[in-house]
């Protein structure tokens, strides 16, 4: 799909007219060659969104949609050609689409706003389709332009495993969290973790121009320590916030585990910034032969105990380290909230199957009572009962929803 068309999508009369509310809240979502919506429009209103329906329905698609409307690779980090339109079986006429978009109106403290992005295909043979970003009719010059309207944070199924799994898992999750207060992180990160692989690709062609080097090293250092920064004003912020709990939802600590982490905790950033980029250029002869670089932001790691239990959090049960991660996604939502005077979209799939329901009706009223219009998948209708009349309710199945 075009960029034309992508804004087609997304700035129409009948989506940008009316007065914009206090609250934060996607009014209208349309969908084109999306996954396995061919076309979908839906509008609505400010409260929370539950959508149910069988497992493959589609349900985690929209979440999926909805997680585009934020800077990043989205809920599922897949290629952007994986998100196109695919018929569901060889012989039907339906053919593979070449691009899609997505395309919202959000209610903000700001006003009302018109988002669309998409895939548009390659301009030229042999050219490469790229991710189109435009807001109000404008093209924006990359995507974290949307970190100024859109804060999204989501928590999967996958995310069970966030305290077992490696490092580099905590990483990203926490980088969506501090996209939320800062917007500019999002283009911190990319341009680090652009130059880190610039850098990797050097020394392992066995390249020594000092020249390239200093350069990539120079980038790393400006935007390592910045993007280290910002987590670690995160992680203190929000640290403080989870320490008083949620309800029935456990008390959690935040800290920062990490060389560069321990420099911003001594030192001037711009002293931390001199010392990665010595740091960096020592160690190229070793990190030529390791394969790896061995130093840096991309190295840390987000650590979390479990404060009711005095334990960390990796050592908790299945249903303990969920506990703790929904605790500290709502109280990162009201440390946003407080902070941007927003709050961040909240996209929880498959949350309450594996909650109590204790923890559920807490889960419930808590995401109403911020404000927040939270997105929930589920197949059982019935967990969703105690948010009757104070959610939109929705049946999803085969690429088309309909009121539950």
């Amino acid at each position: 799909m075009t960029a034309r068309a992508i804004n087609a999508l997304a700035y129409t009369s009948d989506a940008v007219s009316g007065a914009a509310p206090a609250l934060f809240a996607v009014r209208q979502l349309r969908l084109s060659d999306f996954r396995n919506y061919r076309q979908l429009r839906l509008d609505c209103g400010l409260e929370p969104v539950v959508l149910v329906g069988a497992n493959g329905a589609g349900k985690t698609n929209l979440l999926e949609a909805l997680s585009f409307l934020a800077p990043g690779r989205g809920l599922r980090r897949a290629r952007l050609d994986e998100l196109c339109h695919r018929p569901r079986s060889a012989g039907n006429d339906d053919a593979p689409a070449s691009s899609w978009a997505v395309a919202a109106t959000l209610d903000t403290p700001d006003g009302r706003v018109a988002i669309g992005t998409g895939l548009e295909p390659a301009r030229s043979e042999g050219g490469l389709p790229r991710r189109v970003v435009r807001i109000d009719g404008r093209t924006a010059p990359s995507q974290t332009a949307l970190g100024r309207h859109v804060a999204a944070v989501w928590l999967t199924p996958q995310l069970d495993r966030l305290f077992l799994d490696g490092a580099s898992e905590r990483r990203r999750f926490l980088d969506r969290l501090v996209t939320a207060l800062h917007p500019e992180h999002a283009g911190d990160v990319a341009a680090y973790e652009n130059a880190l692989r610039q850098r990797a690709r050097l020394l392992g062609e066995g390249n020594r121009d000092p020249h390239w080097f200093t350069a990539l090293e120079d980038t790393m250092a400006r935007h390592g320590v910045a993007l280290a920064a910002a987590r670690a004003d995160t992680v203190q912020r929000l640290d403080a916030a989870a320490r008083l709990g949620v309800g029935p939802f456990p008390r959690a600590s935040l800290a920062m585990a990490g060389e560069v982490d321990g420099w911003l905790a001594t030192m001037a950033a711009l002293d931390a910034e001199d010392r990665l980029r010595g740091e960096l250029a020592a160690s190229r002869l070793r990190d030529a032969d390791a394969g790896t670089t061995s130093c840096g932001p991309h190295r840390s790691d987000l650590a979390v105990r479990h404060l009711d239990l005095d334990l960390p959090a990796a050592e908790g049960s299945t249903g303990q380290q969920k506990a703790v991660l929904v605790s500290i996604a709502l109280a990162h939502a009201r440390l946003v909230a407080l902070s941007r005077s927003r709050p961040p979209l909240l996209l929880l799939d498959e949350i309450a199957a594996h909650l109590d329901a204790e923890r559920r009706v807490a889960l419930f009223d808590e995401v109403v009572a911020l404000g927040v219009q939270s997105w929930m998948t589920g197949t059982d209708a019935e967990l969703f009962a105690p948010l009757a009349g104070r959610a939109q309710i929705l049946r999803v199945a085969g690429g088309s929803i309909a009121a539950a």
